[in-house]
């Protein structure tokens, strides 16, 4: 006799939604709404951003000195320069100073367009980018708080002996 197939909730940490190296969900740890309080969409989404920006910043570089007949020093200095400034910035998303740069690195992507024109139509469109990806996911972090703020409330209301 075969024994049964297990069944997903017979097996801890491999349920949908668990990330791989999670915790099986018997053992001690952040609760799953702790794991979730954590995370930023804001900075998710910012840093998705940078990168994108990050490689397109990067291939402006050898069209700069193709079509833009830029110095090639210049050219790598500046496209690389950039490319390799988003990629740290998306890394310091964790501190607001880190959102200001990420503000500075748009201004400076736009700013190529004078090297190379290309970048006075994506310059803008990573700006957008960037600035939905800021606001909404601000906007979202706000709304996560009060709808966390709400659940804890519920939470430690339930959890209150009855007054009696």
């Amino acid at each position: 006799m075969s024994e049964p197939t297990p069944q997903p909730q017979d097996l801890p940490g491999d349920l949908p939604g668990d990330l791989p190296g999670d915790l099986p969900r018997d053992t001690p740890g952040p609760a799953p709404v702790d794991r979730e309080r954590t995370r930023s969409p804001r900075r998710s989404m910012c840093a998705a951003v940078l990168t994108l920006e990050a490689i397109t910043l990067g291939l402006t570089t050898p069209v700069m000195i193709t079509l833009g007949g830029v110095d090639t020093g210049i050219a790598l200095g500046l496209g690389l320069g950039l490319a390799a400034a988003s990629l740290l910035v998306a890394g310091m998303l964790r501190s607001e100073r880190g959102y200001l740069l990420g503000h500075l690195l748009q201004a400076a992507a736009i700013g190529l367009g004078f090297l190379t024109p290309v970048m006075w139509v994506l310059g803008p469109i990573f700006a957008g980018l960037w600035a939905a990806a800021y606001l909404l996911g601000r906007r979202i972090e706000t709304e996560r708080a009060a709808a966390f703020a709400e659940y804890d409330r519920r939470q430690s209301s339930d959890s209150s002996p009855p007054a009696g």
